[in-house]
C-alpha cells in the first residue's frame, strides 16, 4: 500500500527542478506544447532503467563501485555538454516563433530519456529512497518496490507535463505580448 508520507515526499522530490525539469521547460518554452509533452514523456521513461536497476539490485554496483558511478556520471556530463553545444550552434534555438520548428517528437523524447538515463544520481536516489517505504516484513522487497516506483513515475509524468504546459503558456504570452513584440 502507498502511504501518504510516500506520496508527499515523492511530490516534493518530483517538484524540485533538475535536468529533466529544465529540459522539459526549455522544450515547452521554445518548441511548443506538444514538444514539451514529449520531453516530459522522455524524461519519465528515462526513470525506468534506474528503477529497474534499483529493484534488481544492480544499483548496488553504482553505490559500491566508484569507477562505474564516475563512468555513468562522465557520460551524463558529456551528453549535457553535447546538448549545450548543439543549442549554441543552432541559429534560432532561443527565438520565439508563432509556429515553432517541428522537430521529430521521438527525437525530443529520446533526448529526455537520455538526460535521465545518464544521471547516476537517479539510481542512487532510488536505492536510498524506495526502501524507506517498504515494510520490513515484506516477503519480496523487489515486488514491494515496484508499486511505489511506478507511482513516482506517474507523478513525474504529471508534474513534468504541467511544467511543459506552463512553459508553453509563458511562450504564448511572450509571443502575443505587445510589450515584447513592439
Amino acid at each position: 500500500m502507498i502511504s501518504a508520507e510516500f506520496l508527499l515526499t515523492s511530490l516534493i522530490v518530483v517538484l524540485m527542478p533538475g535536468t529533466g525539469v529544465i529540459y522539459t521547460v526549455a522544450t515547452g518554452l521554445f518548441r511548443g506544447k506538444k514538444a514539451g509533452l514529449f520531453a516530459a514523456l522522455g524524461c519519465t521513461l528515462g526513470i525506468l532503467p534506474s528503477l529497474i536497476a534499483s529493484i534488481t539490485g544492480l544499483a548496488i554496483i553504482f553505490h559500491t563501485s566508484a569507477l562505474a558511478f564516475q563512468g555513468v556520471k562522465l557520460a551524463g556530463v558529456a551528453y549535457l555538454l553535447y546538448l549545450a553545444w548543439s543549442t549554441l550552434k543552432s541559429d534560432n534555438s532561443l527565438a520565439f516563433h508563432e509556429k515553432p520548428e517541428q522537430k521529430s517528437f521521438s527525437r525530443i523524447a529520446l533526448k529526455g530519456f537520455l538526460i535521465n538515463i545518464l544521471n547516476p544520481k537517479l539510481t542512487i536516489f532510488f536505492l536510498a529512497f524506495l526502501p524507506q517505504f517498504i515494510p520490513h516484513h515484506a516477503g519480496h522487497p523487489a515486488y514491494h518496490m515496484l508499486l511505489p516506483g511506478i507511482t513516482l513515475m506517474v507523478m513525474t509524468l504529471g508534474v513534468f507535463m504541467l511544467y511543459g504546459l506552463l512553459a508553453n503558456r509563458v511562450r504564448h504570452d511572450v509571443i502575443h505580448s505587445r510589450w515584447v513584440t513592439t
